[in-house]
């Protein structure tokens, strides 16, 4: 999982969801990732779930300056490309305060603290969890395209004189 800004967010969506970036810090960790590995995007202002994606690179240096960062140090140098598998709109998001207690990641928590499980910037989350998140963005997105529930026609009644 990658907690982000909103503004990040919305530059990797701008982009396709083609690349990701991990900070500077993040070296040994990006390391470790490879093609097929699963990522999953929690938007940290919003307190969402917004998206889960696909490498589909080993890790690449590039300095460019995509993403904003506190520091120019922190430019998000380890990238890897991926792909987009469950990004619905802002509107499809899953809040985290309806997941949060059945996921397991989160137990290490005291439940009134469960938004500490989501600071920093890179986290592992069991299978699991991402399953159930990723199902959830999944059935947000379906509801998207759906359109409103039709309903009956109501019926219509004329004065008669």
């Amino acid at each position: 999982m990658v907690v982000t800004s909103l503004e990040n967010f919305r530059r990797t969506r701008e982009r396709g969801f083609n690349l990701l970036g991990l900070r500077s810090r993040h070296r040994r960790r990006a390391e470790v990732m490879q093609p097929g590995d699963r990522i999953l995007f929690y938007v940290a202002p919003r307190r969402a779930f917004a998206a889960t994606a696909t490498l589909t690179s080993g890790m690449l240096e590039d300095r460019e300056p995509i993403w904003a960062a506190p520091r120019p140090e922190e430019s998000h140098p380890w990238r890897f490309r991926m792909r987009a598998d469950e990004a619905p709109d802002e509107a499809g998001w899953v809040l985290a305060r309806d997941l949060a207690y059945r996921l397991e990641y989160v137990r290490k928590w005291a439940p009134e603290e469960w938004a500490l499980a989501f600071q920093g910037h890179i986290h592992q989350l069991p299978q699991k969890d991402f399953k159930l998140i990723e199902g959830e963005l999944a059935r947000t997105r379906r509801r998207e395209h759906e359109g409103p529930a039709l309903t009956a026609p109501a019926t219509l009644e004329f004065e008669t004189e």
